[in-house]
């Protein structure tokens, strides 16, 4: 679908970048309006796009009609003219009494397998919206489960869905999650290897889990994890404690995070991440884009053109 700008081949641009930042925000976030409330909220305020998580409030990816109304939301963000990313980090969409249960870490295979069946959804979904991404996340390593046997469940877990992704064309996008097994840029890293660096394997980076955990500063982490940014999500975060904030309640000076960001040549969705404030969703929604806006670096000027509107041959 022509509604996402086309990304270099590191999925960060070809260099410069040459398109100002792109801010959406999340569903898991407006999770008390009804998904069409919440697309027109978002595109009425100006957002870009949206980071859709698959649940059973707003597109259900467990129900029997998915492929009908996921083809009906197609044509609802183009009218719109947003874009998307698939995210996966529903809460209880498999399983009602363990939150983010089952993981790909689980020891029974036929739980692992849920979860994959669940990103094999995303990929597909995904495919039909034109995502730029589908989001997952590794899950908490269970009692009792030694590091190896973890980190090799993961990569068999996800090597079905990225083979479903390189078919679809469509980047998998794992996060870094803090307590999960893969909670940092350098897990990712160790995932990387273990799969044997596969194309369509890209890392969705949390700003605020960087002011969080990571070694790094937020900048200087987006730099170093620029050539598979393939998603980004932001908050505000306060050092060594996982809670997402509401911009200017944190700790992160996010102005030279947004210049890095822009740097990277990066192209796809920034998704503000507030799941715990759907109680206010509109306003925080509504709040967020302005801060954003004015964080982020001026986009550069046109280019100057002659008389003819060829560009000058000075610029």
């Amino acid at each position: 679908m022509s509604r996402h700008p086309k990304q270099g081949p590191n999925g960060a641009g070809d260099g410069p970048a040459t398109h100002p930042l792109r801010f959406g925000y999340g569903t898991n976030g407006l999770a008390d309006l009804r998904l069409d409330d919440a697309l027109a909220l978002l595109a009425d305020l100006g957002y870009d796009g949206v980071g859709l998580t698959l649940d059973h409030m707003h597109l259900d990816p467990l129900a029997d009609d998915l492929a009908a109304r996921t083809r009906r939301l197609a044509r609802r963000l183009d009218t719109l003219g947003l874009g998307v990313t698939v995210e996966t980090g529903a809460r209880y969409v498999l399983d009602p009494r363990r939150k983010h249960g089952p993981s790909l870490l689980d020891p029974d295979p036929q739980d692992r397998a849920r979860r994959t069946g669940l990103l094999l959804r995303a990929v597909d979904v995904a495919a039909e919206l034109g995502a730029h991404a589908v989001h997952c996340f590794s899950g908490v390593t269970p009692g009792g489960t030694d590091e190896d046997t973890a980190w090799k469940r993961l990569a068999e877990a996800l090597a079905p869905v990225l083979d479903a992704a390189a078919t679809a064309g469509v980047p998998l996008a794992v996060e870094p999650e803090p307590g999960h097994l893969l909670a940092t840029v350098a897990d990712f890293h160790t995932l990387r290897g273990a799969l044997g660096d596969p194309e369509h394997l890209g890392l969705t980076l949390d700003i605020g889990h960087c002011q969080c955990l990571e070694p790094l500063p937020p900048a200087d982490c987006v730099r170093a994890a620029a050539p598979w940014l393939r998603h980004v999500q932001i908050e505000d975060m306060r050092r060594g404690v996982h809670e997402h904030l509401p911009f200017g309640d944190g700790e992160i000076d996010f102005p030279p995070v947004l210049e890095a960001l822009a740097a990277t040549g990066y192209q796809g969705l920034t998704v503000v991440e507030l799941p715990r404030h759907s109680h206010a969703g509109p306003h925080y929604a509504e709040r967020s884009l302005p801060f954003l806006r004015r964080a982020a670096p001026a986009p550069p000027p046109p280019p100057r053109t002659n008389r003819s509107g060829e560009p000058s041959a000075t610029h």
